[in-house]
């Protein structure tokens, strides 16, 4: 079976709690908090891991923050790898307000990242690389990787046989949608699709007609827009459409995207044709939006919901 790394530079401890009402200049009284690992790719492996597949889990971890990360990762048998980048690894928090249902996430900058660091990290990615691997990079940069770093890094992976499926955001997202250095794929949400584009995006029909000019511009063999309840755009070579998710009731939004990526890279090593991944991709963020925190989806609700998933070509 192809081998799936997933490679997060910027990952974090996640703390998630609850209180009565989230109201300023007052001590907020909040449940025990859970602690659990979050970062993009740390999450795709995770998610991979829920729906019985395998990935490398390649990371920069330090500190005791970082200790208590892998020990999670490993209580969850995963076998966390580091890129040789050692500093402190930041956290997140995110807290519900119980009066209203709305879920407030902070999210901590990482510790800024020196040459040594972004030459380490190359090192280490480049001799994990296997002829046909799944390559995914996954989340934000820290303070001193470039907006290029991503795209650097795929042409070494593609030099080894690699191919990357790239989900990232900010300014590293618009360089990558920007440069046309032929990714395998390219993953964004609606929202960050309006702020690359300029465009409203207000149909589903206007969010196909991005990622096929994407695609045709050689951002990427493959271009995949979230659209949020609506499911994912999908534009590939064989087909270009919309996978809509059954209809379920979201407790939180954390870990979808992640486990989108995860079902997705999970299915295209099982033989899934691109549009088909999509729709296991699909089904598990449905599955992810359902459980509380960061807990992901799960194997049993996203076969389940991949059996009620539509397609429509666009």
């Amino acid at each position: 079976m192809t081998a799936i790394l997933t490679i997060t530079v910027n990952p974090a401890l996640d703390l998630s709690t609850d209180c009565p009402a989230v109201v300023p200049d007052r001590k907020l009284r909040c449940s025990a908090p859970r602690v659990q690992p979050g970062g993009g790719g740390v999450n795709v492996s995770r998610a991979i891991a829920n729906l019985g597949g395998r990935s490398r889990t390649l990371l920069a971890y330090g500190g005791p923050t970082g200790e208590m990360l892998t020990a999670l990762l490993r209580e969850e048998g995963l076998a966390p790898e580091s890129l040789g980048v050692d500093y402190p690894t930041r956290q997140s928090f995110s807290v519900r307000d119980k009066a209203n249902g709305l879920q407030y996430r902070f999210m901590m900058p990482g510790p800024p990242w020196q040459d040594a660091d972004r030459a380490a990290a190359r090192a280490a990615i480049r001799a994990a690389v296997a002829p046909g691997a799944l390559v995914i990079p996954s989340g934000s940069l820290p303070e001193g990787l470039s907006v290029d770093f991503f795209l650097g890094l795929n042409a070494e992976i593609a030099e080894a046989g690699g191919r990357m499926i790239l989900d990232t955001s900010g300014p590293a997202l618009r360089r990558a949608a920007e440069a046309r250095a032929g990714l395998f794929v390219l993953r964004m949400d609606t929202d960050e699709a309006r702020e690359i584009s300029g465009r409203a995006l207000v149909q589903v029909a206007d969010v196909a007609v991005l990622a096929e000019e994407l695609r045709q511009s050689g951002a990427a063999e493959i271009v995949m827009i979230a659209a949020g309840a609506q499911g994912t755009v999908i534009a590939s070579p064989g087909w270009r459409g919309l996978t809509r998710p059954p209809v379920v009731v979201p407790v939180s939004k954390v870990g979808a995207g992640d486990s989108f990526v995860g079902a997705f890279a999970l299915a295209l090593t099982r033989g899934d044709d691109p549009a088909t991944a999509c729709a296991r991709g699909t089904a598990a963020a449905a599955s992810a939006v359902t459980v509380p925190d960061t807990d992901l989806c799960r194997s049993d609700d996203t076969d389940r919901y991949f059996a009620e998933v539509t397609r429509s070509a666009l």
